[in-house]
């Protein structure tokens, strides 16, 4: 695995920050169907602290294997606020708002993320982007959010405000992570973050374990297995990637198409309704990304 160069890279979709970054949005879109999954057996705290376990042994196994440098201890800080943000907030956040909503209402909350990674891009990764980014930006969130209260179905004030709050300290991860990538590389990133966290995560998910077997069905297994691998590791291998090289407020918007991906997977997994006015908001939204990118 290579580190992510410190030049951004322009270019076609296929090449780039932004095919890594579309190949994260895809593995991502997954997360919300497969976390719903899973808390309907186990807690969202075990869900979190089990997921985090996991990808930190697996990304561990990388680390040695490729003898990775460690961190410097300036990186600490920011370490700390990408497993604040994408290890902890954002996992836990989402298995308690999905105690409360459907899996097919909370993946359009995940449009408003990239206008939160822009935000906090500005913030912490010193990205300054034209104008005409932000109206882009601003009517994606806008179409993805009317989209959410249009539908309306499972919706519930309790589960909605967790998925806010998921998504801004999923924003603040993201960015801090991007501009942390471009020192020590996309995946390795992610998997310090992962082993910095691994102590109390463990200690969490031994407290928090099943006493058994029994009631746990398969379907849980299978969505905690992919919110472990695909998720918490392997998706950010590729995102930031994509927002090291691409920039975290461009490749950012990739994710105003994740809602549309998750709705697609909410209705053949879990047989949720799927309402026909995502077909209308895909290409609103698929405009506004092209829009953002050209003007990133």
């Amino acid at each position: 695995m290579e580190k992510a160069s410190s030049g951004r890279v322009s270019g076609g979709w296929g090449s780039g920050g932004w095919g890594s970054g579309l190949l994260g949005v895809i593995i991502f879109s997954g997360s919300l169907p497969a976390t719903r999954l899973a808390v309907a057996d186990f807690t969202p705290v075990f869900v979190t602290s089990a997921r985090a376990v996991i990808a930190a042994l697996l990304g561990g196994v990388f680390l040695a294997a490729l003898r990775q440098k460690r961190p410097d201890r300036a990186d600490l800080g920011s370490l700390a606020i990408v497993a604040v943000g994408v290890v902890v907030g954002f996992p836990l956040l989402t298995g308690f708002a999905l105690q409360h909503i459907t899996s097919a209402h909370s993946v359009v909350f995940i449009g408003l993320l990239p206008l939160a990674t822009a935000i906090f891009g500005v913030l912490r990764a010193g990205e300054r982007p034209k104008p005409a980014f932000w109206l882009f930006s601003t009517v994606g969130a806008a179409t993805v959010a009317g989209f959410a209260f249009l539908q309306g179905n499972g919706a519930s004030l309790a589960g909605d405000l967790l998925m806010v709050a998921s998504i801004l300290l999923c924003g603040l991860g993201y960015a801090e992570g991007a501009s942390l990538s471009r020192r020590l590389g996309g995946w390795q990133v992610i998997t310090w973050a992962l082993v910095m966290a691994l102590p109390v995560m463990a200690v969490i998910a031994v407290l928090t374990m099943p006493q058994g077997m029994a009631g746990i069905g398969w379907r849980a297994c299978a969505g905690l297995a992919y919110v472990s691998v695909f998720s918490m590791l392997i998706g950010f291998v590729f995102w930031y990637r994509g927002l090291a090289i691409g920039g975290v407020a461009g490749v950012g918007q990739l994710q105003l198409l994740q809602p549309f991906m998750g709705l697609l997977l909410a209705g053949a997994v879990l047989g949720e309704p799927v309402a026909w006015t995502m077909v209308l908001s895909t290409l609103v939204v698929i405009l506004c990304v092209v829009g953002a990118r050209r003007f990133a």
